[in-house]
């Protein structure tokens, strides 16, 4: 899968509130009120992660979780990555 365009990433972020570019990713930080409710959230998105055949990595801090989703084997943010943003934002809700 191809790399995205700067413009082409803008307009995908555009589309995910709360999701930032971070170089050759992008991430957004959830907030849970106790630690096992991220965790629980982290387990929803490992299966549809598995599903999609694409990872995010991923940052534990007590209450917040940060995803950083890239595509690693394009050497940056892909449409991939979007899709897997807009999938995680569902599991959040």
């Amino acid at each position: 899968m191809a790399k995205l365009t700067d413009e082409d990433i803008a307009a995908g972020l555009a589309e995910l509130a709360g999701w930032e570019r971070r170089g050759d990713a992008i991430a957004r930080t959830y907030q849970f009120a106790a630690f096992a409710e991220g965790i629980r959230f982290i387990d929803r998105v490992a299966a549809e992660a598995d599903r999609m055949d694409h990872h995010p990595d991923i940052d534990v801090r007590w209450t917040s979780v940060t995803m950083i989703c890239s595509t690693h084997s394009a050497g940056g943010i892909t449409r991939r990555d979007l899709r897997l943003a807009a999938a995680i934002d569902r599991l959040a809700s």
